[in-house]
């Protein structure tokens, strides 16, 4: 049990910084790199928004465990 609660932080915290990392370019605070089709794209600001709160949901239901 504790690979799979292991597993689920581990997982859980990528997608969050994944997340967090799509957010800050679609909404044009990271421009890097400085030939992404994502900066200052609403559509990816959204989609990292969503993917970090999956991640979140994840670490936490690991921590239930």
């Amino acid at each position: 049990m504790i690979f799979v609660r292991t597993l689920a932080m581990i997982v859980g915290l990528l997608a969050i910084a994944a997340g967090v990392f799509v957010a800050l370019q679609g909404t044009g605070i990271l421009k890097w790199p400085a030939g992404s089709a994502m900066i200052g794209e609403r559509a990816w600001a959204v989609r990292g928004a969503v993917f970090a709160a999956v991640g979140a949901i994840i670490v936490w239901l690991g921590r239930r465990c």
